[in-house]
């Protein structure tokens, strides 16, 4: 019997992904497809068909590992993977198969352990990168009018704090010890829907946006709200993701469905300086080393380089049907996207989501 999804479940992934998933209670085996697309790509381009349910991805320490988080199908699929590919070949070289689905990642410092939200069931994982084990894990116990868990969607590791953020309404940002994985406190008062998560080394301020159009700006020694910025007013937005410019002060917030824009902003007052007319967005990512912008258009099925300074778009990659996330490696000479297929109606895909590798001195 298929376990019924709360609207606040399916509104968790949409903010996630851009895109709709159902859950279910049923256990068939999913299988990672082991070919590279055939499609023809640009000579700096690599792409991999790798398998279903593609969100987050976060790089090791040394470079040598791509971390890949997947919820695999949501129909007749119970469980996730994550993913570890070279990072030059886009090889599975390991892949560690969890009983909850995967999708926001963060890497500790030394690149021993991976946390990973498990959205549809209100936790944590903590992964052992060296034989890919659960080795802790922490469910909240919030849930809604109907009984489901609050939906765990973007996670921030700084300090040895894990931060969460809460997809609810009202929603909650999470504050975790690191290293037990026990709960220290809740940051209450956060709006509705908590979406994106940054920590700003330039302020030290945690930065959080919200679906009801919000910046939040947060002592993270106090685990205070010290601003609410709303940078577009009374305008309809959901707000997601959060890039930084520390050089210049300029936080990069992106919305993929309703104001569908890339905002600049003053990290210290919330000012927009510049609302960039690409269209929708969804993640986002600031290039010191060459001073560029890359912006995933899920629904335009493209991923952006805009110049750092003048806004104007470099480059653009097609990468249909639904680019999603992003990660830069450490040089800032390489970009890594993950690309989702468009969900049928009953909740399938046509095919496996595809992992991007993108040399960006070719």
């Amino acid at each position: 019997m298929k376990m019924k999804i709360s609207a606040l479940a399916l509104l968790m992934t949409v903010a996630l992904s851009g895109c709709t998933a159902q859950q279910t209670s049923a256990t068939k085996p999913a299988a990672e497809p082991q070919k590279t697309t055939a499609a023809a790509q640009p000579a700096n381009v690599q792409k991999r068909d790798l398998a279903d349910g593609l969100y987050e991805m976060a790089l090791s320490p040394k470079g040598d590992a791509l971390y890949v988080a997947s919820s695999e199908g949501f129909k007749d699929v119970q469980g996730g993977v994550v993913y570890k590919l070279d990072p030059r070949t886009l090889k599975t070289i390991g892949a560690s198969h969890t009983d909850l689905k995967n999708f926001a990642l963060a890497l500790s410092d030394d690149g021993q352990t991976l946390y990973v939200t498990n959205s549809l069931d209100g936790g944590v994982s903590a992964i052992n990168t060296a034989d890919g084990k659960v080795k802790n894990r922490i469910l909240f116990p919030e849930r809604n009018d109907e009984g489901f868990p609050y939906g765990a969607r973007q996670i921030l590791l700084h300090n040895n704090t894990l931060y969460v953020g809460a997809v609810a309404d009202p929603a909650i940002i999470w504050v975790v010890d690191a290293k037990t994985l026990k709960l220290k406190t809740r940051i209450k008062n956060t709006g509705k829907w908590m979406t994106g998560l940054h920590y700003s080394e330039k302020t030290d301020r945690l930065y959080a946006a919200n679906g009801g159009g919000e910046i939040l700006v947060i002592n993270p020694r106090t685990n205070r709200v010290e601003h609410r910025w709303k940078p577009l007013g009374d305008k309809p937005a959901l707000l997601l993701n959060i890039a930084e410019d520390s050089e210049t002060g300029r936080l990069f917030v992106t919305d993929n469905s309703k104001a569908k824009t890339t905002l600049v902003l003053n990290i210290q007052t919330g000012e927009v300086i510049k609302q960039l007319d690409i269209g929708d967005s969804l993640s986002v990512k600031f290039n010191a080393k060459r001073n560029e912008i890359y912006v995933s258009r899920r629904d335009g099925g493209k991923v952006l380089s805009l110049d750092g300074t003048s806004y104007a778009v470099k480059q653009s990659w097609d990468l249909p049907p639904n680019p999603n996330s992003l990660e830069l490696s450490a040089d800032g000479q390489t970009l890594f996207v993950t690309v989702k297929q468009k969900f049928n109606k009953d909740h399938s895909t046509s095919g496996p989501d595809s992992v991007v590798r993108i040399d960006l001195n070719k």
